[in-house]
């Protein structure tokens, strides 16, 4: 009796597996459908910067881009986030998602007088360093250490269009899926914008092509360029190219993951795990009845 007891008990739960799965991915839906993306030529007014986004792209400003960051993929609360780009063809729900964080610097001209005499191998060894002391603060504030395994891509800088590139690969806590960052800083007359992509480190090659045709898109407006630069009246920023790469690694500087949509992937493959596990005591009580 007790037996039978406990397999209807697990199929009540086996019952109940799929329905919760539904309702998380009708969540999911509902939320992905309150975005209001745009697309084309796209102005930030902050950064006095424009994005002219071909067909492959779209554009979601800051709140909505914060929405998705911190409520959607549970990265922690950054007001500095001015919008997020993301691919058209593919859902921010999807395992292979990809997005864009766009922020701006306006702490002056950075000069790139450093750029032939970085050492981008030491760096890696002090950011991996600074990474694992930052690791402390990270728990306390609630959220998962993080592990800097190393480039996925090694910085360059295009001197003639003043875009500086590189991509980190990293570890989230005890995540199977490793992440990349994919960064690039695009120099202005009075700072910077950055583009931080984040996505999995095995859709590394789709999101390198996806960053690389990106480059051009992102430019400053007239009068507010790099080669605008005023030595006698404009700011000059107290620090050069490697601080852009090797800098401080709080979560405006690229440490960003994306959960969400993989944990949302993942309860669905617990579902059918746990069928099969029910299926198997259910086969196994019969057999003893």
């Amino acid at each position: 009796m007790l037996r039978g007891i406990g397999v209807q008990a697990l199929f009540g739960l086996l019952m109940a597996f799929p329905a919760f799965a539904q309702s998380e991915a009708d969540a999911a839906q509902q939320f992905l459908d309150s975005l209001r993306f745009r697309e084309g030529q796209v102005a930030v007014p902050v950064a006095h910067a424009q994005f002219k986004l071909g067909q492959d792209f779209r554009y979601l400003e800051a709140k909505d881009a914060q929405r998705v960051l911190e409520d959607f993929w549970g990265n922690p609360p950054d007001d500095t986030v001015l919008g997020l780009i993301v691919p058209s063809k593919t859902s921010l729900a999807d395992a292979e998602s990809w997005a864009v964080v766009v922020t701006y610097s306006d702490e002056g001209y950075v000069s790139d007088e450093d750029a032939a005499s970085i050492d981008y191998t030491e760096m890696l060894q002090e950011m991996q360093a600074g990474t694992e002391e930052e690791n402390e603060a990270r728990e306390q504030a609630g959220y998962d250490r993080v592990e800097l395994i190393g480039w996925a891509e090694a910085p360059h800088y295009d001197a003639s269009d003043k875009k500086l590139y590189w991509a980190k690969e990293l570890r989230f806590g005890e995540t199977d899926a490793n992440t990349v960052n994919y960064d690039i800083r695009v120099l202005g007359r009075h700072g910077y914008l950055s583009l931080n992509a984040i996505g999995d480190m095995q859709n590394m090659s789709q999101i390198q092509r996806g960053m690389q045709s990106l480059l051009p898109m992102a430019e400053f407006e007239s009068g507010y360029r790099y080669a605008d630069f005023n030595e006698s009246t404009d700011k000059l920023a107290s620090y050069g190219l490697a601080a852009l790469v090797g800098g401080g690694l709080a979560a405006k500087t690229g440490l960003l993951a994306k959960f969400g949509a993989l944990l949302l992937a993942g309860k669905k493959f617990i579902v059918l795990i746990f069928a099969g596990l029910v299926a198997l005591v259910g086969r196994v009580f019969k057999k003893k009845d």
